[in-house]
């Protein structure tokens, strides 16, 4: 997996690229963002357009991305999920738990 992170207004958005698979990737992530809050950042979005599959542990790895920022006060979107990704989260029950959009565009309106 690889990540790219751009602003959008005050929201930022993390682009995730490839396979997620958890791993020393989910680290790498998870000091990201708890990097991006201690700044003040406090709306996220993880656009999922370009991730080609993604495992129990990536969905682990979200999980873990979420909790974190409702802890340090923020909140997180996703944005496009391809079929499987949405199926995944409807077969775990975590479309419950994120907030999902099928654009970009979507998730950034939906915090105003």
């Amino acid at each position: 997996m690889d990540y790219s992170e751009k602003k959008i207004g005050s929201t930022t958005v993390i682009e995730l690229r490839g396979d997620v698979l958890g791993g020393p990737d989910a680290n790498e992530l998870h000091n990201r963002l708890r990097a991006l809050l201690a700044d003040g950042n406090k709306r996220f979005i993880i656009d999922l357009a370009k991730v080609e599959y993604m495992n129990s542990s990536g969905l682990g790895m979200m999980t873990s991305a979420l909790t974190s920022i409702k802890n340090g006060g923020g909140d997180l979107r996703l944005a496009n999920p391809a079929e499987r990704i949405k199926s995944l989260l409807v077969i775990t029950k975590l479309v419950q738990v994120f907030q999902t959009f099928d654009s970009l565009d979507a998730a950034v309106a939906s915090f105003n």
